[in-house]
């Protein structure tokens, strides 16, 4: 292994170590499992764009201890979830709940989709062709065209 290598795994092996601090586990395997899964789903509200499970910002350890106080008191995920939100609001879960202020975030691509494909079938669509000229129109045509070359 290179040393480049060796580097990069020992870098990602010390980031998983902060983010999951042996001495904070629940001693129960299956509690740690549901936290574990509820760290997943709550958004570091530090970093944004990290779970608390990927995180290693202070605050991130906050919220990693509380969600496995409350799975230690028997609350639900639904529960959790619930305290989460209404403590620090729905973004600080990853998949917000719809409701009318989230609806932007839920609907937003897929206006924007049916925008984009609205717009390329109005351009794409064939032009309807002109009506042929009147025989009248046709004798003006020619009319004009005779003045030009003389």
């Amino acid at each position: 292994m290179t040393g480049s290598r060796a580097a990069a795994a020992l870098g990602a092996a010390l980031c998983l170590a902060g983010a999951a601090d042996p001495a904070d586990r629940l001693a129960n395997p299956s509690q740690e499992a549901r936290a574990r899964s509820l760290f997943r789903e709550t958004r570091c509200l530090v970093c944004q764009g990290q779970s608390i499970d990927d995180s290693d910002a202070l605050l991130a350890g906050d919220l990693r201890r509380i969600v496995r106080q409350q799975v230690a008191q028997g609350r639900t995920d639904a529960q959790i979830r619930a305290f989460l939100a209404e403590r620090y609001g729905d973004f600080v879960l990853l998949r917000p709940p719809f409701s009318p202020l989230t609806a932007i975030l839920w609907l937003g691509p897929f206006v924007v989709v049916a925008l984009g494909a609205g717009i390329l079938y109005v351009r794409a669509r064939p032009r309807p062709s002109e009506p042929p000229l009147s025989p009248k129109e046709e004798a003006a045509l020619a009319a004009l065209g005779q003045e030009r070359r003389t």
